[in-house]
């Protein structure tokens, strides 16, 4: 099930519609880099290009989460 939030971009209301657990991974992504979520979304807007807003967010959350798993990763080989 979708889980709608809404956030102004670029002047303009918008809605996104993402599965919660994409909600919890960009989340905890603006939290670590100690940004609102709406500030989070305005770089992902920013640098989606041509791609749907909503699917620049799952892959900026895919890629967060695999970088993460990653570094865990490496650091649990140290």
């Amino acid at each position: 099930m979708l889980k709608k939030k809404s956030v102004l971009l670029a002047g303009h209301a918008t809605s996104i519609a993402l599965e919660p657990e994409f909600w919890a991974v960009l989340e905890a992504r603006a939290a670590a880099l100690d940004i609102s979520l709406a500030a989070l979304l305005k770089q992902v807007d920013a640098a989606r290009g041509r791609r749907p807003l909503a699917s620049a967010c799952r892959v900026h959350a895919l890629e967060w989460a695999a970088q993460s798993a990653t570094s865990s990763q490496a650091a649990d080989t140290v």
